[in-house]
């Protein structure tokens, strides 16, 4: 199923080493058979994250509504993504005048990596499909969900008002097609795979491990340039740096820069993927570990 204003990216970035190009998100890609999270799994792993997110409506700029921020998103059991948006913003309005009408929606989702690195958005996620608001028990159902998460962005109990005094509206999106286009690559992901995927175990932790990482174990990620070979480890020198980009149940991703022009990505797979933070910590300290006996 393909819409008006629902991007499709392109397949078969090719690989690269040290490179002073990028691919078309303005990022190295990998260059080493590593192990790959599923295409659905990562564009899962996005929509139940933080990352910044947009709602538009094609076609409905022109009559003064354009795309909307949600304060919030949850996943359903079903596949269907639920957004938390203010009463007064373009969606909430457009799906409300909408009333029977299909009305077609794209989600761009923006992943941003949580350290300081050149070429910082590690990739985007779309989730195209059919805009629904809910109402009667299943919006109920819902905030309290939101409310339960994030008690500050949802309302005030037993009503719809928020702490800044403007009403909340949820909003359900049918996912009807969805594409990834990040550090492994483009692809697409069927609404199916999309809806039987599980977000990355780690994904939560992720942002406080890769920022502890750059700001207290540098040693330890410079040791890591014991385990590499070629190109890649030529940027190892005391100019380089080394910086901790992505990191998911599976294995670790490292930044190797010199100067502006090159750029290497390296990827450290875990012996066996990790199901939770306790055995993200272990995972780690084995991989620095092997990097000293080098």
């Amino acid at each position: 199923m393909i819409r008006p204003g629902s991007p499709v990216p392109g397949h078969g970035h090719p690989a690269e080493t040290v490179t002073s190009g990028t691919g078309p998100a303005g990022q190295p890609r990998p260059w080493e058979d590593a192990r790959r999270p599923e295409a659905a799994e990562r564009v899962r792993t996005l929509a139940e994250s933080n990352a910044s997110a947009v709602l538009d409506i094609p076609g409905t700029a022109a009559g003064g509504r354009g795309a909307t921020a949600p304060l919030a998103r949850a996943v359903t059991v079903d596949g269907d993504v639920l957004l938390l948006v203010p009463g007064d913003s373009p969606a909430a309005r457009a799906a409300a005048r909408a009333q029977d009408d299909e009305l077609t929606a794209l989600i761009e989702i923006t992943d941003v990596a949580p350290v300081a690195v050149p070429h910082r958005i590690r990739g985007r996620a779309w989730l195209g499909g059919w805009l629904t608001p809910l109402r009667g028990p299943d919006r109920a159902v819902a905030l309290a969900h939101f409310g339960r998460r994030d008690p500050d962005a949802v309302f005030a109990p037993g009503g719809g008002a928020a702490p800044d005094g403007g009403p909340r509206e949820v909003l359900r999106l049918e996912v009807g097609e969805a594409a990834v286009d990040d550090l492994w690559g483009a692809e697409p992901v069927e609404p199916d795979a999309f809806a039987a995927a599980r977000p990355d175990p780690v994904a939560g932790h992720e942002g406080d491990v890769l920022q502890h990482l750059a700001s207290a174990h540098d040693a330890e990620l410079r040791s890591l340039c014991g385990l590499l070979d070629g190109p890649a480890g030529a940027l190892c020198g005391e100019r380089g740096r080394v910086v901790p980009l992505a990191l998911d149940r599976a294995g670790l991703r490292v930044r190797f820069t010199e100067g502006r022009a090159r750029v290497a990505d390296v990827r450290f797979d875990f012996p066996e993927p990790v199901r939770d933070v306790t055995e993200l910590s272990r995972a780690l300290r084995l991989l620095f570990e092997a990097a000293e006996r080098d």
